[in-house]
């Protein structure tokens, strides 16, 4: 076996940690860096799943949860670059300490990059392995919330699905790469998955069914609309999308694009889709206690169902979702009249949930509605007043209306909008409605 150390691997071209400091550095933190004890450690972001309205159907529990936090670990344990070889037998390196990456170009020839400690980052690893070098465990997510689980379940997301690696230091830049270390500490693409040498000589790869990034344009804000969909290859580099989801040929390199994740980034793991929250944007989004206001500001109203004239009132997130409750406010996803719940109106032959509206006659859904609970998902604190069709979840008509426009990634090439409260695919024009109450008649 022939090993050909290249000191070129840590050249801009890998898009990784150039601008930081000696290659082989392996200092630790400089004293009074971290948190004191007793203090918070600083945070750099928070990933949140969709389709979950504030945490798991089946509850959060431990590293398996719908939202997750990343802060400043007390000891670095970020890697980069290092030395890339080239040998004769596609075989990992043997020690199993040494991160690494093995670019299988055929049977008798492998490209193996080493990976060495960087005290100047944290790195955080996201996939639907339960091993422990995986920091947040993801698993797929299915329309209306639930998650597809137990052995018989086939999973489209990676085991080792990708890292975030955060600066230690201010601004705290999190910047995302396909595949995650295994627990030899190597990531390995074998013969057909998608790989090339890049102009400088250097490796880069995709995995079987990709990391796909989009970042919102204008920020995750009241003006935010959504940008245009990337894939992230293994080394960081920006790519347009391939013909389908796992195409051995890749797409074009957008080099004006960056892998730093922004606030109201999206990350889609073919079967997982995630929101990425810098601390500065949670401060614009609402708080639990905002949300928990604006549903009792609503029950306070006292809205009445203008047929049965009973009055209606949101029921507390304590409940939890399970039957409607008796005063739980229902809604013709059409038109946006509120109604209590009643069984007339039935167009059996549109289907089972179709109803008329007695008010203006149109036809369509009949759902129950639910408060948005997951803050992170909404775009500003402004008041409940639309709802996603057809589920019914309610939102700001801001979360709403920006939700309702970006096309969540499906299958191998498909796009669809979809609610974040749920996954529920959005249906009708627009995707949401906006409520009309009736007000008390006293």
């Amino acid at each position: 076996m022939v090993l050909e150390g290249n000191p070129e691997v840590g050249s801009p071209r890998t898009s990784d940690l150039q601008h930081r400091g000696n290659k082989g550095s392996c200092v630790l933190s400089s004293p009074g860096e971290d948190a004191q004890p007793g203090e918070d450690p600083i945070k750099y972001g928070e990933l949140i799943v969709l389709g979950y309205n504030g945490c798991l159907a089946s509850g959060d529990k431990g590293r398996r949860r719908s939202r997750l936090a990343l802060s400043r670990r007390p000891h670095a344990n970020g890697v980069k670059p290092d030395v890339m070889h080239h040998i004769s037998t596609p075989l990992a390196l043997s020690n199993r300490g040494q991160h690494s990456i093995s670019y299988t170009l055929s049977r008798s020839h492998s490209v193996i990059v080493e990976y060495t400690h960087d005290s100047d980052t944290d790195m955080f690893q996201i996939g639907r392995s339960t091993e422990n070098m995986i920091d947040f465990v993801v698993t797929d997510t299915s329309p209306g919330g639930g998650a597809a689980e137990g052995p018989s379940a086939q999973s489209t997301i990676s085991r080792y699905a990708c890292r975030i690696l955060c600066d230690r230091r201010p601004p705290y830049t999190a910047r995302i790469y396909a595949a995650g270390f295994d627990a030899s500490s190597n990531i390995f693409l074998g013969e057909r998955a998608a790989k090339w040498r890049t102009p400088d000589g250097l490796m880069d790869g995709l995995t079987t069914n990709g990391v796909l990034v989009m970042h919102p344009a204008g920020g995750f804000s009241e003006d935010s609309a959504p940008g245009v969909w990337r894939e992230i290859s293994v080394c960081g580099n920006v790519y347009t999308l391939r013909d389908s989801r796992s195409a051995q040929q890749r797409g074009k390199l957008v080099e004006n694009e960056s892998n730093v994740l922004q606030d109201g980034s999206l990350i889609d793991l073919c079967g997982a889709t995630l929101l990425w929250r810098t601390p500065a944007g949670l401060l614009r989004a609402p708080t639990l206690k905002q949300l928990e206001a604006q549903r009792q500001e609503a029950n306070a109203a006292r809205p009445q169902c203008p047929v049965g004239l009973s009055t209606l009132a949101f029921p507390s997130p304590a409940r939890g979702r399970t039957a409607p409750d008796k005063q739980q406010p229902w809604v013709y996803v059409r038109c946006g009249h509120v109604h209590g719940y009643h069984g007339w109106g039935c167009r059996r032959e549109r289907g089972p949930q179709e109803r008329e509206c007695p008010l203006c006659r149109l036809v369509g859904p009949y759902v129950p509605l639910w408060l948005g609970q997951e803050a992170g998902l909404c775009l500003d604190p402004g008041p409940p007043s639309h709802a996603f069709a057809p589920c019914g979840h309610v939102c700001s008509e801001k979360t709403a209306r920006y939700w309702a426009q970006t096309p969540l990634p499906h299958g191998t090439h498909a796009f669809h909008a979809a609610c974040p409260f749920c996954g529920a695919w959005l249906t009708g024009e627009h995707g949401c409605v906006r409520l009309i109450f009736q007000g008390p008649l006293d």
